[in-house]
Protein backbone atom coordinates (compact mmCIF):
# COMPACT_ATOMS: atom_id res chain seq x y z
CA UNK A 1 0.00 0.00 0.00
CA UNK A 2 1.93 3.30 -1.29
CA UNK A 3 -1.34 5.62 -1.03
CA UNK A 4 -1.14 7.87 1.83
CA UNK A 5 -3.79 7.66 4.75
CA UNK A 6 -4.41 11.31 6.75
CA UNK A 7 -5.36 11.62 10.85
CA UNK A 8 -7.92 14.36 11.52
CA UNK A 9 -4.80 16.18 12.82
CA UNK A 10 -3.69 16.60 9.23
CA UNK A 11 -0.89 14.18 9.73
CA UNK A 12 -0.07 12.12 6.75
CA UNK A 13 1.11 8.64 6.50
CA UNK A 14 2.89 6.54 4.20
CA UNK A 15 3.74 2.48 4.46
CA UNK A 16 7.36 1.91 3.25
CA UNK A 17 8.64 -1.41 1.53
CA UNK A 18 9.69 -2.62 5.30
CA UNK A 19 6.41 -2.13 6.76
CA UNK A 20 7.61 1.11 8.67
CA UNK A 21 5.07 4.15 8.16
CA UNK A 22 6.06 7.36 7.48
CA UNK A 23 4.62 10.27 9.19
CA UNK A 24 4.59 14.19 8.36
CA UNK A 25 2.06 17.00 8.27
CA UNK A 26 0.02 18.03 5.42
CA UNK A 27 0.34 20.53 3.06
CA UNK A 28 -2.83 22.11 4.73
CA UNK A 29 -1.17 21.85 8.17
CA UNK A 30 2.00 23.58 7.04
CA UNK A 31 -0.08 25.98 5.71
CA UNK A 32 -2.02 26.46 8.56
CA UNK A 33 1.16 27.14 10.88
CA UNK A 34 3.08 29.60 8.33
CA UNK A 35 6.88 29.63 8.61
CA UNK A 36 8.72 26.70 10.38
CA UNK A 37 11.01 28.00 12.58
CA UNK A 38 11.87 24.74 14.92
CA UNK A 39 10.65 21.27 14.73
CA UNK A 40 11.57 18.96 18.06
CA UNK A 41 11.31 15.02 16.94
CA UNK A 42 10.66 12.66 18.89
CA UNK A 43 12.33 9.84 21.04
CA UNK A 44 13.10 6.80 19.49
CA UNK A 45 10.86 4.65 21.97
CA UNK A 46 7.27 3.43 22.04
CA UNK A 47 4.35 5.73 22.09
CA UNK A 48 0.33 5.10 22.55
CA UNK A 49 -1.64 6.72 19.89
CA UNK A 50 -2.69 9.88 20.36
CA UNK A 51 0.41 10.98 22.21
CA UNK A 52 2.03 14.14 21.30
CA UNK A 53 5.61 12.30 19.81
CA UNK A 54 6.73 15.91 18.26
CA UNK A 55 6.19 19.62 18.46
CA UNK A 56 6.74 22.05 15.41
CA UNK A 57 6.75 25.48 16.07
CA UNK A 58 6.17 28.33 13.22
CA UNK A 59 5.91 32.22 13.48
CA UNK A 60 2.44 32.48 14.32
CA UNK A 61 2.12 29.23 16.80
CA UNK A 62 3.61 26.09 18.71
CA UNK A 63 1.19 22.58 17.37
CA UNK A 64 2.14 19.45 18.42
CA UNK A 65 2.54 16.38 16.13
CA UNK A 66 0.59 12.87 17.19
CA UNK A 67 1.37 9.66 17.15
CA UNK A 68 -1.29 8.34 14.81
CA UNK A 69 -1.22 4.65 15.51
CA UNK A 70 0.31 2.98 18.58
CA UNK A 71 3.98 1.97 17.65
CA UNK A 72 7.50 2.34 18.54
CA UNK A 73 9.07 5.69 16.62
CA UNK A 74 12.54 3.53 14.74
CA UNK A 75 13.69 7.29 13.05
CA UNK A 76 13.51 10.52 13.06
CA UNK A 77 14.04 13.30 10.37
CA UNK A 78 17.67 14.91 11.58
CA UNK A 79 17.53 17.07 8.48
CA UNK A 80 14.87 18.92 10.29
CA UNK A 81 16.66 20.19 13.24
CA UNK A 82 19.01 22.43 10.82
CA UNK A 83 16.54 23.15 8.01
CA UNK A 84 13.15 23.35 9.49
CA UNK A 85 12.11 25.23 6.71
CA UNK A 86 12.06 21.87 4.78
CA UNK A 87 8.28 20.81 6.32
CA UNK A 88 7.32 24.36 4.35
CA UNK A 89 9.01 23.33 1.12
CA UNK A 90 8.07 19.96 0.95
CA UNK A 91 5.83 19.15 3.41
CA UNK A 92 4.72 15.24 2.03
CA UNK A 93 8.22 14.39 0.99
CA UNK A 94 11.58 15.84 2.34
CA UNK A 95 9.48 17.60 5.32
CA UNK A 96 8.50 13.92 6.82
CA UNK A 97 9.19 13.85 10.61
CA UNK A 98 9.83 10.06 11.57
CA UNK A 99 9.00 6.10 10.81
CA UNK A 100 7.61 4.39 13.24
CA UNK A 101 6.66 0.58 13.31
CA UNK A 102 3.17 0.27 14.05
CA UNK A 103 1.86 -2.36 17.04
CA UNK A 104 -1.08 -3.36 14.95
CA UNK A 105 -0.27 -3.16 10.74
CA UNK A 106 -3.82 -3.06 9.82
CA UNK A 107 -4.58 -0.19 11.70
CA UNK A 108 -3.22 2.17 8.73
CA UNK A 109 -5.37 1.12 6.71
CA UNK A 110 -8.67 2.31 8.76
CA UNK A 111 -7.30 5.88 8.95
CA UNK A 112 -8.58 8.65 6.19
CA UNK A 113 -7.63 8.02 2.41
CA UNK A 114 -7.80 10.99 0.55
CA UNK A 115 -11.30 11.47 -0.26
CA UNK A 116 -11.84 11.33 3.14
CA UNK A 117 -9.34 13.66 4.06
CA UNK A 118 -10.10 16.25 1.41
CA UNK A 119 -14.34 16.34 2.75
CA UNK A 120 -12.52 17.16 6.39
CA UNK A 121 -10.63 20.12 4.83
CA UNK A 122 -14.05 21.23 3.51
CA UNK A 123 -15.83 20.93 6.48
CA UNK A 124 -13.07 22.85 8.48
CA UNK A 125 -13.23 25.26 5.92
CA UNK A 126 -16.62 25.71 6.25
CA UNK A 127 -17.08 26.26 9.72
Amino acid sequence: MSELRFTEDHEWLRVEADGSVTVGITAFAQNALGDVVFVQLPELQAYDQGAEASTVESVKAASGVYMPLTGKVLEVNDQLSDSPELVNEDPMGEGWFFRFEPADAEAVAKLLDQDAYDRLIKANAQA
